[in-house]
């Protein structure tokens, strides 16, 4: 059942991303502003790379818990899949938003509350993994990692109120000000990359689950 809902979950993603991607990339007209053009579409896949990392986190930090609450391996399984999933999202929401800074703003990095606040978030799940690998004991490595997920997730609010906080050059959601077309297809693509977390969550975590098992490092 978990491989069949797996596979119906990567299949639907992909084929959202792939009509989104197309619709981005082929079918949207160019941006109205002159020194933009084509260059807009990259936020196709820019927001939903950061979206999609953002919900990755938040997983992460609900299994952290669980896992501290009820001492289960299966949890801290969980929360490094969606952590794995969501460090790759986050740098490549910075890489994409990088390349949007230098078209929109001249430069790839500005030091802007975003960007920095991200950065900040990427440096403190970057130390996650390194935290992971520093411990032997996999109990300990699990309990002080779910304790650093819990405390590191606040730089998930705090990227998002960045640009609340004092004169920023990215735009909040507030301003942000986008035709039905450009909507819908910012929303199939976001849909899509979710339901490719997902996917990616659920094939990653089994997978660890039975290399555990068949290590003899798990019982269920």
């Amino acid at each position: 059942m978990a491989r069949i809902l797996t596979l119906l979950l990567f299949l639907a993603g992909l084929s959202l991303v792939i009509y989104g991607a197309y619709s981005a990339l082929l079918v949207l007209p160019q941006s109205s502003t002159p020194d933009l053009k084509n260059n807009y579409r990259i936020l196709f896949f820019h927001l939903p790379s950061a979206i999609t990392s953002f919900l990755a986190f938040t997983v992460m930090l609900v299994f952290s818990i669980l896992y501290l609450s009820k001492n289960e391996r299966k949890f801290d399984v969980y929360a490094v899949a969606s952590a794995k999933a969501g460090i790759f999202l986050i740098t490549a929401a910075l890489i994409s938003g990088s390349i949007w800074a230098k078209v929109a703003w001249g430069s790839y990095w500005n030091w802007d509350p975003r960007e920095t606040t991200v950065l900040i978030l990427w440096f403190v799940y970057a130390a996650y993994f390194a935290l992971r690998e520093s411990i032997e004991s996999q109990e300990t490595k699990a309990k002080n990692s779910a304790i650093l997920a819990v405390f590191g997730y606040v730089t998930i609010p705090l990227s998002y109120l960045s640009t609340y906080i004092g004169f920023s050059l990215h735009p909040s959601t507030k301003e942000l000000k986008i035709g039905l077309n450009i909507g819908q297809t910012l929303g199939i693509m976001i849909f899509g990359f979710i339901l490719l977390y997902f996917a990616y969550l659920l094939l990653e975590s089994n997978a660890e689950m039975l290399r555990i098992k068949l290590e003899g490092e798990y019982e269920d």
